[in-house]
């Protein structure tokens, strides 16, 4: 099954100090075993890439590029990067005036795009309750794929 995974997701996964990394590590080892294909968007390069090399003192991780670079190459052998198209493009469009989307939501709004014009049911994220007014996705929290196995 096709599955997008969430920047916020990624991101955790790669903050080892932080108390989600293992949780997010866990998470995408159990979808890469379940025999998923593990999306990404181009978006969520960008995103990532965003955090990473954005200043600490201003939420970021305060990377360098060459580690920022040597996370994305790391990203681009494990996922499936979708590439962008007017077809994302228009399903956007209509997401965000169907729903009223404003502000930062829509970003989310453009991966639930990118989902519906690649025929993905489902996104990895820790922000669940971000993706619930969309219909015919299932957001799923790395927590519940954790805990499903037990």
């Amino acid at each position: 099954m096709k599955v997008l995974v969430d920047t916020n997701v990624l991101l955790r996964s790669v903050q080892k100090n932080h108390p989600a990394s293992r949780i997010a590590i866990q998470a995408l080892i159990t979808l890469y075993r379940g025999d998923n294909q593990l999306c990404l968007a181009t978006q969520n390069i960008a995103e990532f890439w965003n955090v990473c090399t954005r200043p600490v003192g201003v939420n970021g991780l305060g990377l360098g590029i060459e580690a920022a670079d040597r996370y994305t190459r790391q990203l681009e052998k494990f996922f499936v990067i979708l590439p962008d198209s007017l077809q994302v493009f228009q399903n956007w469009r209509k997401l965000i005036v169907d729903h009223g989307v404003i502000g930062v939501k829509v970003h989310d709004a453009r991966l639930v795009a990118v989902m519906k014009t690649y025929d993905i049911p489902e996104i990895v994220t820790f922000n669940v309750s971000d993706f619930a007014r969309f219909d015919g996705i299932k957001a799923k929290s790395p927590e519940s794929m954790l805990s499903a196995r037990i």
